[in-house]
C-alpha cells in the first residue's frame, strides 16, 4: 500500500505541475474574464477544493505538533493546494519504510519541522504576488 500510495501522490503531484504550468504559459493567474468569477459552478468548485484543503489541513494540524509548523503548512496548503498536499504525503510516505503499515503514517505525530513547509509557503507567497 506503501508504494501504492508513493506512486499516486508524486503521479499528483507531477499532473499538479503539468497543468498549472500549462495554464501560466497560456493566461495569467487572475485574469479571467468576470463571468467565470460569478459562475456559480466556478464559485461552487473553489468552494468545494478550499473546504477540502481545509479538511486535510485538520489533520496535519494535529499531526504536526509545533504551532509553527502548523502554521507554516496551513498557509502552504492554502496557496498551493493539492501541490502542497502531494508534497506534504510524499514526504511522509518516504519517511518510512516501504513494507510499513499504512497506520504508522496515519496515526503517526510528528515534532515539526520548519524547512519544507516554509519553503513552501515562501514559493505560495512568491506565486501569489507575482501571478
Amino acid at each position: 500500500m506503501i508504494w501504492f500510495l508513493r506512486v499516486l501522490f508524486i503521479g499528483v503531484l507531477g499532473s499538479m505541475l503539468w497543468v498549472t504550468t500549462w495554464a501560466s504559459l497560456h493566461t495569467p493567474l487572475f485574469d479571467l474574464p468576470p463571468e467565470v468569477w460569478k459562475h456559480p459552478w466556478f464559485i461552487a468548485t473553489l468552494m468545494d477544493a478550499y473546504w477540502g484543503f481545509v479538511v486535510f489541513y485538520v489533520w496535519v494540524a494535529w499531526k504536526e505538533q509545533s504551532f509553527p509548523a502548523r502554521v507554516l503548512w496551513f498557509v502552504s496548503i492554502m496557496l498551493l493546494g493539492n501541490m502542497a498536499i502531494a508534497i506534504y504525503m510524499i514526504d511522509e510516505l518516504f519517511s518510512v519504510d516501504s513494507h510499513s503499515e499504512l497506520t504508522k503514517i496515519v496515526t503517526r505525530r510528528n515534532e515539526g519541522k520548519y524547512f519544507l513547509p516554509g519553503i513552501l509557503a515562501a514559493l505560495g507567497v512568491a506565486v501569489l504576488i507575482f501571478a
